[in-house]
This record gives C-alpha cells, sequence and structure tokens, in this order.
C-alpha cells in the first residue's frame, strides 16, 4: 500500500524536478557548435566595443600631446626614453650621453614655447564680396594686450586651401604689428578665409603650440557678367505681362461677351449690349501673365568639353537672373539637383559663386522635368549648356516644357562664332564671348 502511493504521487507530482533530454547524436554536436559560436560572437563584440572605449578615451587624453608634439618631437621623445632605459640597464655611456642630449634638447624646446599668448587679433577684409579678377585685400592687425614684452612668433591664416604666415617681431606691451596681404581671384568661387591662428615653436621644429584668434570668414568671388538693357532680353517683350489663350471672367484685355450665368460678377454685366438684345451680356477677358523667366543651368561635368565651357555657361546665367530681377520681373534659375536664390542679386551670385561640375549627375531632359514640376507660372525657359549636349538632348528637353511656354537654349562654346539655328521648334544661339550676349538675345527676339 505504502508502495503504490509513493508511485502515484511520483507520476501525478509536479515535473520541475525532471531534467530534460539534451540532444544527442549529430542534432546536438550542431547545436553545441552553434551556441559556442553564439558566445564567440558576444565576447568579440564586447571586446571591441571595450577596446574602442579605451582608445577614444586615451586618445582625448594624447591630444594635447598630439597638438604639442610634432612628429620629429615625439621620435625624439621615444628614441630619449629609449636609451634612458637601455643605457641604465645595459650600463653604456655612450647610451647615456645621447640620452641626456636629447633629453636637454627637448628641455630647451619645452621653453621657447612657454609663454602666455596676449594677442588682440583683428582680421579685416575690404570687401567680402569681389568679381574675378578684381583685386582682393584683407588687413591682419596684431596687438600685444599686455604690459610685458612678448617673444616673437608667428601667425598663421589659411586662405583657401593654402596657408600663409606672417612672422611677428618682439611686441612691447600695448605695440601692434600690421599685415596687408592679398586674396587671389583668378577664378570664381567661395574662398574662406581664417581663423588667425599664433604659432610658437622651437627651431628644430620638436615642439609647436598654437592659439585661434578669430573666426574664419569667407570671401565670394562672383563670375562676369553682362550688364544688359531692357531691349537686349527681347525674349522678355512685356511689362506688365503677356496674354495667353486662356479665358477669364476677370482680367484686364477685353476678349468678347457671353450670356450671363448664376454667379457671375455683376460688375462685368456689359449693359448697352443687354438693353439691345435683352438678355444679360457679361465681359469675357483674356487673362495675362506676368513675366517669369526660368533659368536652366546645367551642371553636368558631361555636358562641358571643360572648365572654360562651364564658366562662361554661369555668367550667362548671371547676367540674365540678375537682369530680370533688375527689371523686376519673376526669375527661377534652376541647376540639377537644386535651386539658387533669384530674389535678390547678392543670393544669386552667391550662389553662383558656390556651384560647381559635378559627374553623373542627372541629365538635361530630367532638369526641364524638374522645372515644369516646380512652377506653372514660367512664361520663358532658358537652356544654358555646354558643346557636349546632343541636338537630341536639347529636343527631348524642350518637350519636356509645358505648352504655351516659350524656350531657348544657349550653348556656350568658347572661341565660337555666334550663331543662331532650330531645332524643331527651340531656337538654339551658339555663344563664344559673354560680350556676344546682347547681340545673341536681339537675335533670338528678331528670329
Amino acid at each position: 500500500m505504502t508502495t503504490s502511493g509513493i508511485s502515484a504521487g511520483s507520476a501525478a507530482g509536479p515535473a520541475y524536478g525532471k531534467r530534460q533530454d539534451k540532444p544527442t547524436g549529430l542534432a546536438g554536436v550542431v547545436a553545441a557548435g552553434r551556441a559556442q559560436a553564439q558566445r564567440g560572437r558576444r565576447g568579440w563584440v564586447t571586446f571591441a566595443a571595450a577596446a574602442r572605449t579605451r582608445a577614444g578615451a586615451l586618445g582625448r587624453a594624447l591630444a594635447p600631446v598630439r597638438r604639442t608634439f610634432s612628429t620629429f618631437g615625439i621620435a625624439v621623445t621615444l628614441v630619449a626614453a629609449g636609451a634612458w632605459i637601455a643605457g641604465l640597464t645595459l650600463g653604456w655611456l655612450e647610451l647615456l650621453v645621447a640620452a641626456i642630449v636629447l633629453t636637454v634638447t627637448l628641455l630647451c624646446a619645452i621653453v621657447f614655447v612657454l609663454g602666455r599668448f596676449k594677442y588682440d587679433v583683428v582680421l579685416d577684409l575690404a570687401q567680402a564680396r569681389v568679381t574675378v579678377g578684381d583685386r582682393a585685400v584683407g588687413r591682419l592687425d596684431v596687438r600685444n594686450s599686455s604690459s610685458r614684452p612678448l617673444l616673437p612668433s608667428v601667425m598663421e591664416l589659411p586662405v583657401g586651401t593654402g596657408t600663409a604666415a606672417f612672422p611677428v617681431p618682439r611686441l612691447k606691451g600695448g605695440g601692434t604689428h600690421e599685415e596687408i596681404f592679398t586674396i587671389p581671384t583668378r577664378r570664381r568661387s567661395v574662398i574662406t578665409v581664417g581663423p588667425v591662428k599664433s604659432v610658437r615653436a622651437d627651431p628644430l621644429g620638436l615642439l609647436r603650440r598654437e592659439m585661434t584668434w578669430t573666426n574664419e570668414q569667407e570671401v565670394f568671388v562672383h563670375p562676369r557678367v553682362k550688364n544688359l538693357t531692357g531691349s537686349s532680353t527681347g525674349f522678355l517683350k512685356d511689362l506688365e505681362g503677356r496674354v495667353t489663350n486662356d479665358i477669364t471672367n476677370s482680367d484686364v484685355n477685353f476678349h468678347a461677351l457671353r450670356d450671363y450665368v448664376p454667379g457671375d460678377d455683376r460688375r462685368h454685366i456689359h449693359w448697352k449690349s443687354t438693353a439691345r438684345t435683352g438678355q444679360v451680356m457679361v465681359r469675357q477677358f483674356e487673362e495675362t501673365r506676368r513675366s517669369h523667366l526660368a533659368v536652366l543651368l546645367s551642371t553636368r561635368a558631361e555636358d562641358y568639353a571643360n572648365e572654360e565651357e562651364f564658366e562662361l555657361a554661369v555668367s550667362v546665367c548671371g547676367s540674365l537672373g540678375l537682369q530680370a530681377i533688375k527689371e523686376d520681373r519673376g526669375v527661377t534659375v534652376l541647376v540639377n539637383e537644386a535651386t539658387l536664390h533669384g530674389d535678390h542679386r547678392t543670393r544669386l551670385m552667391d550662389d553662383l559663386s558656390r556651384i560647381e561640375m559635378v559627374s553623373r549627375k542627372s541629365k538635361l531632359v530630367d532638369l526641364a522635368r524638374a522645372a515644369s514640376m516646380a512652377a506653372a507660372d514660367f512664361s520663358v525657359i532658358s537652356f544654358i549648356v555646354g558643346s557636349m549636349v546632343t541636338p537630341t538632348e536639347l529636343r527631348a528637353a524642350s518637350a519636356r516644357v509645358p505648352v504655351g511656354v516659350q524656350v531657348m537654349a544657349i550653348q556656350c562654346v568658347p572661341g565660337a562664332s555666334l550663331g543662331r539655328h532650330s531645332i524643331a521648334e527651340l531656337g538654339v544661339l551658339t555663344l563664344g564671348r559673354l560680350g556676344d550676349l546682347p547681340l545673341a538675345l536681339k537675335k533670338m527676339s528678331d528670329g
């Protein structure tokens, strides 16, 4: 009786005391291998994260050393330490002498770079915006703001991709030193000037101590542009707007009369015709739209044979945009995958200073499609391209222009004779010099 009771209790009791069987055979070996691999990967990830953390902390701790010691200075320091260890361990007199010499050299270098910088530095640019080829001048004024003399140092001024160094002599308390420098403006660009850094280094170049005194400034080198008169931009014919074939119920250009429809504005009822016909008649008008110029400048490198073509295209784009802004017309300037500011002459020219040719960008047809989607009120669209754009590409781009919008293309080929030809309904100008732009536009208008 007792034995059967124990057996029944064991059978009906909880199962937490049982040991589950592990997989055996090939399945067990595979499962064990996977578990071990996962543990190995987790361990490696943990070790790599810890190593990166320690390396980052070590890098931050050694950052002042890297900024102060040159590569040559680090090498001399390591050699001096090795010479001390080897000389004391092995008892070599020659190594001890070399260690002493290197240590004295490092101590002298430290003396050269010690001391507090107390400068007041002013970086003054005469003009922040110039045209290609114009003279850009800047001034660097350094003053000793302390009452004690300061040792000689060097002021480094980054200008674009280069760096100019100006030696500053020993300055007595309150003394000043001035340097005048010029900024190269041979090509259109945005040149970053500054920040100004004072540098104090030893004669051997072991140590170098820097301190930044000013913020960086930008000099915009604008492209050359041609001043266009109102008559030269003949493709913008109207002053107030252009007449379209769209009929509207309210405008200034009268079109015809029609029967009154409930909801029409009673101010447009033509009472004389109403009295004569016995039916209420209202005026219809032709809709006029304000001239809105869209300039589409291709920045795709494959569309230009060389950089000179692209610079001419940028100058043409700037000339058209500035004339439209001057005449208070709407203007939108689009480049591949971007839209430039066309609301103010300075912002437009600043944007033109930044653009560069880029390979493998969208083609001209994609630019035309983006322009047609960007705004529906364009009255004139002008393509500005290089010599590598084919007639097929120009025709495909013009086909993306909405119906009723006047379209033209200016193909920039430096040195070529001024010419005009047509591709289907698209007028194409060949421009060899920026100075020919007014005549080219007049030809387009007369044609």
